[in-house]
């Protein structure tokens, strides 16, 4: 073979190991039919060597007689140059005679001339890892992840669901571990029974299962789900024992169009959790719209996902100005993230965000929003050396080990002073366990950065967390100031949290702050600081610049 070709097929090769995960890695030159395979396959499966002339020929006297067919036709395709790669489910003989169930996929490299240049790919050999979950007898967390990603790479229609039980711990507290696995496995004969004939069901992590259903409408699904609720809740025993359980479910239905398995997945959280922190465990269904909007929305959370890993392409963040309440010149900006494409358009954020926040990347894009937010905020400091910028943390940061030392090396590597940034906590932070979250808060605050308490007096309106929690500042969300004049019950409000801030040495700004009576109004309580729309809407740091710091430009 050229030597110039067996370097690049090398090269190309060290390229997809570097992304094979664990399975067995091939590559073949097309033109001269010549092919390196993983070392491990050719062990597992007694192949001639890495290097091989026609290993196409050689695999598929490997393949089961049944399985061969088919996978000729395939590589016939490919080598043909009418289909760019494949991903099919095969068993292949190995060394010892037996049959290992495998997954293949493979992609098509083309020349500059659009011809066929390189097939390579992953073969991923099933009977080495553990697809069936030993509690249950169900599909393990690796099946659905495999039969997922393989619906989405073939673009067929599906619905996905996610269910789960609530307070399982409480199960485990009073009978113990061992019993705890006898309820999992009732548990799932439930569902087998109850889902027979409506797709593969899975067992997912901790106490949650998964269903993928081809051809049974979402509305089978939920009466089915709810029969399913019924049963556990009234009609549950174990070893003679009643035991009441309570469920969530979310649910995706998919239609035959492009989407990754990372966004469906995202997106079935966020159903889930969905279910389980508002709807009392009742079916969420994901984009719950006439099919065309659920298309669409999925779409462009799948764009916008796959930004977040394009460097965050397509993001860009506004600032609404934070102003004294008293003086009303400039003190602070609060960094907001926006996200635009040319054939979406702008999307806003409250169609992302939720969703991004149960996607494993959302503490990148959060990492990102903090840098940009401290490199725009710098230039601004010449003439306003006390300015603060604020950004929103979520939950899916916060877990994060190194979060802190993340964003202290951030500020060392932008110059910003800690001083300048303040970090907001959003209702959603909740979530976290309160003594981590102190302690996350307490680190901040001794390297001299502020923190601020979002949306008070909607869900983070506990005095609990408020006294767990030191904090410098008290964000009033604008749902109490839209009718402050005229609503006695929110004048109340305002004032009760602005004497509970008084009493924690806190700070009070007011978001939503639109109009000059709303204004005048609010000087009535102790209030430190206003946001809002009467001072000006979010903009981007050019608009932000020549509004407030014209000469820098």
């Amino acid at each position: 073979m050229d030597a110039q070709r067996l370097r690049k097929l090398n090269e190309l090769y060290e390229a997809f190991a570097i992304l094979a995960d664990g399975s067995y890695v091939y590559l073949c030159d097309i033109k001269e039919d010549y092919s390196r395979w993983s070392k491990a396959a050719v062990d597992f499966f007694d192949l001639p060597g890495e290097y091989m002339y026609h290993a196409g020929d050689i695999w598929e006297e490997h393949i089961h007689p049944e399985d061969r067919s088919s996978y000729h036709a395939s590589i016939a395709r490919i080598f043909s140059g009418e289909d760019r790669g494949h991903d099919m489910q095969y068993r292949a003989a190995a060394r010892d005679g037996s049959y290992a169930m495998c997954t293949c996929r493979g992609v098509v490299l083309f020349d500059e001339d659009g011809q066929p240049n390189y097939f390579g790919g992953a073969i991923k050999n099933h009977e080495l890892l553990s697809y069936i979950d030993t509690v249950t007898g169900l599909r393990s967390l690796y099946g659905f992840f495999d039969d997922l990603r393989s619906m989405c790479w073939r673009e067929k229609s599906a619905t996905v669901l996610l269910i789960g039980i609530n307070q399982f711990s409480n199960v485990n507290d009073i009978y113990g571990y061992t019993f705890g696995n006898s309820v999992l496995q009732k548990v799932g004969k439930i569902l087998r029974t109850e889902f027979s004939n409506a797709g593969l069901l899975y067992r997912m992590d901790g106490t949650k299962f998964a269903l993928i259903s081809s051809d049974t409408p979402i509305e089978t699904l939920t009466e089915i789900y709810k029969r399913v609720q019924n049963i556990l809740s009234h009609e549950f025993f174990v070893k003679g024992e009643r035991v009441s359980l309570s469920l969530n479910a979310g649910a995706v239905v998919l239609e035959s169009f492009h989407i990754s398995m990372e966004t469906v997945y995202s997106c079935l959280k966020y159903a889930y959790y969905e279910s389980k922190d508002t709807k009392l465990g009742d079916m969420v269904i994901f984009a719950n719209r006439l099919s065309d909007e659920n298309r669409l929305l999925l779409e462009k959370l799948n764009v916008i996902r796959n930004s977040v890993s394009d460097e965050c392409d397509g993001f860009y963040l506004c600032y609404q100005p934070i102003v004294d309440a008293a003086t009303e010149q400039l003190k602070g900006m609060e960094a907001l993230l926006r996200w635009h494409n040319d054939y979406y358009g702008s999307v806003p954020p409250i169609q992302f965000i939720p969703v991004l926040e149960q996607d494993p990347l959302f503490p990148d894009l959060g990492k990102w929003i903090l840098r940009r937010a401290m490199e725009d905020t710098l230039p601004l400091l010449g003439k306003y050396p006390d300015l603060v910028v604020n950004v929103n943390l979520s939950y899916a940061q916060l877990e994060k080990s190194d979060f802190v030392a993340s964003v202290l090396n951030l500020l060392e590597d932008t110059g910003l002073p800690p001083r300048n940034l303040c970090l907001e906590i959003t209702e959603r932070c909740r979530l976290l366990d309160t003594v981590i979250l102190k302690n996350m808060c307490r680190v901040f605050r001794e390297h001299g950065i502020r923190i601020a308490l979002d949306d008070f007096g909607t869900g983070f309106s506990s005095l609990g967390i408020l006294r767990e929690l030191p904090v410098d500042i008290i964000k009033i969300d604008r749902m109490f100031v839209k009718d402050l004049v005229r609503n006695v019950s929110d004048q109340q409000t305002i004032q009760v949290i602005s004497g509970l801030a008084d009493a924690f040495s806190a700070d009070v700004c007011v978001e939503g702050v639109e109009t000059e009576d709303i204004r005048d109004f609010l000087r009535r309580y102790h209030i430190t600081s206003f946001q809002g729309y009467l001072y000006s809407m979010p903009l981007t740091i050019f608009d932000f610049r020549e509004k407030y710091v014209p000469e820098t430009l």
